[in-house]
């Protein structure tokens, strides 16, 4: 957490940790899913795996402390899998961090009619004003979110936007993952 830059609010500092992760581990990696524990509870609770992720109380963290989940299954699409998922109680919220092609919003008048999933996905990927970007979604349990989002074209941690409705329908999928 070394660069993470300080933020107001835990789930702002909670993204920006993951995105600094993430971009520890370079481009081109598969999504990742995390829990977002209270870290003054995982403290009392977990004294041993706090020690382990070095959070021991005179460090003085306090907030949310993502703990990455199993590997997503590369063979399901991203949205059946978050459909499977349930979370204990003890966790607040979760992130994820996934890869994706964007493109401008002035692109959107030229997307062909009728394409299916795979076909559009191959025409974005041949478009000339196509952006890698990383986007790492955050979800409370009580609807909260954050976002933030990285181009791979500026890859610097003073280059991240960050806000709670920049990738709305990921943010709904994860809040969905807290329903009943």
């Amino acid at each position: 957490m070394s660069n993470t830059p300080m933020a107001a609010n835990p789930l702002t500092r909670a993204v920006l940790e993951i995105d600094e992760y993430a971009a520890g581990l370079g481009w081109d990696q598969p999504a990742r899913l995390f829990a977002l524990v209270d870290t003054t509870r995982l403290r009392a609770q977990e004294p041993l795996l706090a020690a382990q992720l070095g959070l021991e109380e005179e460090s003085g963290n306090t907030g949310l402390t993502p703990v990455e989940q199993d590997e997503i299954p590369a063979d399901r699409p991203l949205d059946e899998f978050l459909g499977t998922i349930a979370w204990p109680d003890a966790v607040a919220g979760c992130a994820l961090t996934v890869e994706r092609l964007m493109l401008p919003p002035s692109a959107e008048n030229a997307v062909p009619d009728g394409l299916g999933e795979r076909e559009l996905a191959k025409w974005v990927a041949g478009h000339p004003d196509r952006q890698e970007v990383r986007m790492t979604v955050a979800v409370l349990r009580d609807g909260t979110r954050e976002s933030a989002l990285r181009l791979r074209e500026k890859d610097s941690p003073t280059e991240v936007l960050t806000g709670p409705d920049l990738v709305p329908g990921l943010a709904q999928a994860l809040t969905a993952t807290f329903e009943e």
